[in-house]
């Protein structure tokens, strides 16, 4: 190995005159937009057409790209002089530009919530205006039932995360992995409780706009919880193998950021539209 001006380490022999890491061709990049575009449609198609088959497509396609981008860069981060110092520093700069993208994402989700929410006349309902929020004989869920335990086990999980984190840089292997589970398996309890929450609805999706938003801002924030424990299950399964150091860890690094971010999006989600936006008479 060489030194360089930056910090970082080249292999000797490899050509290299510079720290950056040149990534190989790769076709995850267009085939994860194209995943992407096919489940945006999907949902458009869903809430107008009830037809699933673009979306489930769309999904097929971004859960499979995920999957090998995902060993592709997994497989760069151990082979030895890829990740330099300068890279690890652009994957953090990456991983938090890519969270604050997802903060504007959400943003416009709740952009539209209290564009209706404060100002109720702007939602047209048969030629009329609404008077109230939620509109009329929208009943809404009981914030203090299934949202608030889903509430309490975000929080737990961003404190267990935090565990195997502060287990990892201490070299506690036993107590990372222990976070590690217990975070993934608070994620997916999450999910159950989200999907019996969803199943016993007092409104449907296509049932006016404040279920078109309440569904679109959820859900999304559900598929995120997904993919934050898919995440999570990497990081265990590489803890296990041992693949994370105290000092070279930036893979549980950004799953940490990325479920500290679910978490704190859900508590907006939560105070917002199953708080603030309750109905006079709400549905347990």
């Amino acid at each position: 190995m060489s030194s360089d001006a930056h910090g970082g380490t080249v292999p000797q022999g490899s050509g290299l005159k510079q720290p950056y890491h040149l990534v190989d061709p790769s076709p995850w990049p267009i085939i994860g937009a194209l995943g992407g575009f096919l489940t945006l449609l999907g949902i458009i198609l869903v809430a107008h057409y009830s037809s699933f088959v673009v979306l489930v497509i769309g999904l097929v396609i971004v859960l499979t790209v995920m999957f090998f981008w995902w060993r592709d860069v997994i497989r760069e981060s151990r082979t030895p002089g890829l990740h330099t110092p300068l890279v690890r520093l652009g994957l953090r700069y990456g991983m938090m530009f890519f969270i604050t993208s997802e903060v504007m994402f959400f943003v416009g989700f709740f952009w539209a919530y209290f564009n209706y929410a404060l100002f109720p006349e702007n939602v047209a309902v048969t030629g009329t205006t609404v008077a109230m929020w939620p509109p009329e004989g929208v009943t809404t869920f009981d914030p203090f039932h299934l949202p608030f335990l889903n509430t309490m086990i975000l929080l737990l999980s961003g404190t267990t995360i935090t565990w195997a984190h502060h287990s990892l840089i201490e070299g506690d292997r036993k107590g990372l992995l222990w976070g590690l589970a217990l975070t993934f398996l608070l994620g997916m309890s999450f999910t159950f409780f989200q999907v019996i929450e969803y199943s016993d609805a007092p409104f449907k999706f296509t049932g006016g706009v404040y279920p078109s938003v309440f569904f679109l801002a959820t859900g999304f924030h559900g598929f995120h919880v997904i993919v934050g424990t898919l995440f999570l299950i990497v990081c265990w399964l590489r803890a296990r193998d041992g693949q994370f150091t105290p000092e070279r860890h930036f893979g549980f690094e950004a799953a940490a950021w990325y479920w500290h971010f679910v978490d704190v999006v859900w508590l907006f989600l939560f105070v917002a539209i199953y708080w603030y936006g309750a109905s006079a008479v709400t549905a347990s």
